[in-house]
């Protein structure tokens, strides 16, 4: 379990996340909501251990994060970034099975193999598991960095997968997919915590919401005590409407159309 106490954290004077508390459990999947710039990579950086906090704790399974040795916690959560840098012509099955590294020295072995082709089956990559890497879509590279951090917590026992934004770059079809995997995570007794974007997926899919706003917490707990058209409309300034889901019984939410732009406020030519 990560239980975060009155976490801050601040890039030189700015203050980036203010007194932020929370637990994410085994068992659940904890969605990280807000509007952009509202703190939630950061957030997931300091559960990462990629950031230190200026303020307040991380602990993680009742330790603190930092006492942690990374080899050891790296058997124990993996990360998935926003932002993959990998350029070499690595092909995507050598990508994943980096993701075997703690488990190993010098050669994989069998098993670690066998680990690499079933996370490779469960997204959906095994017929590109030979191709390179920086050739492939910016989808499929999503899906093939999944693969990479599902492997490295393969055999976890109550592990953490952190996911910043893994919908990006995917289609309809990959987005619920890839939300489908962490529900099956989930069941299996993983803890998942996941930024996301898409209000309605997150209320379709994660047991908890945290919802940020300029790096504090507005609202926190069940998809519809966070997912308030007051709630939302002080973290996006947006209003919008709640429906019932058709099937699902979870929250829908419909954007209120505003008015359009005044043609006065659109630049002119010159006469």
């Amino acid at each position: 379990m990560f239980d975060v106490q009155n976490l801050s954290y601040l890039a030189g004077r700015r203050p980036l996340l203010r007194d932020v508390s929370l637990q994410a459990r085994p068992g659940e999947l904890l969605a990280v909501v807000g509007a952009n710039g509202a703190g939630k990579s950061t957030l997931l950086r300091l559960l990462s251990g990629d950031l230190a906090p200026s303020a307040g704790s991380v602990r993680f399974e009742g330790r603190e994060l930092r006492a942690i040795p990374g080899p050891a916690l790296a058997r124990r959560r993996a990360v998935l970034t926003q932002q993959h840098s990998l350029t070499l012509a690595f092909s995507v099955q050598e990508l994943v099975l980096m993701g075997r590294y703690p488990y190993f020295r010098g050669q994989p072995s069998a098993h670690d193999h066998r680990v690499v082709a079933q996370a490779l089956q469960l997204v959906g990559l095994t017929p590109l598991a030979g191709r390179s890497y920086p050739t492939l879509s910016g989808g499929e590279q999503q899906r093939a960095q999944l693969a990479r951090v599902l492997a490295q917590v393969w055999e976890a026992e109550a592990g953490f997968l952190l996911l910043d934004e893994p919908l990006t770059g995917l289609d309809l079809n990959h987005q619920h997919h890839t939300l489908d995997v962490a529900r099956a995570l989930v069941q299996h007794g993983f803890g998942v915590v996941a930024v996301l974007h898409d209000l309605n997926l997150a209320a379709q899919y994660a047991d908890q919401l945290v919802l940020l706003r300029q790096g504090q917490v507005v609202a926190a707990g069940a998809p519809a005590a966070v997912l308030t058209p007051a709630h939302i409309r002080h973290a996006f300034a947006i209003e919008v409407e709640l429906l019932p889901h058709p099937t699902l019984g979870s929250p829908l939410i419909v954007p209120v159309p505003r008015p359009a732009v005044a043609p006065g406020l659109w630049p002119t030519s010159n006469p």
